[in-house]
């Protein structure tokens, strides 16, 4: 069994103020699937979308673990995670 591919957990800001978290192994088409409508039901019709905030993991469980951390969040701290990343 070869290695595992790289995994990014990423939030999108939707057209109307609201976040969408999610996980992926190709961030880049994952992303133009979203932009496309072909993405979560979540973002259709919310947009434009903009990737705000990405962050690679070592493994899918890892990404499932942290993408559940980042959903938990308030709407407050989603922003300042943001923030810390644009400051990077």
């Amino acid at each position: 069994m070869g290695p595992e591919k790289s995994c990014y957990v990423y939030l999108l800001r939707c057209g109307d103020g609201t976040f969408y978290c999610g996980y992926t192994t190709d961030l880049e088409a994952r992303i133009a699937a979203h932009q496309a409508g072909r993405g979560a039901r979540y973002t259709r019709g919310r947009g434009p979308l903009e990737l705000v905030y990405s962050e690679a993991c070592l493994d899918r469980s890892s990404a499932l673990r942290r993408e559940a951390e980042i959903k938990r969040l308030p709407r407050k701290e989603k922003i300042a995670l943001i923030s810390e990343d644009h400051d990077r």
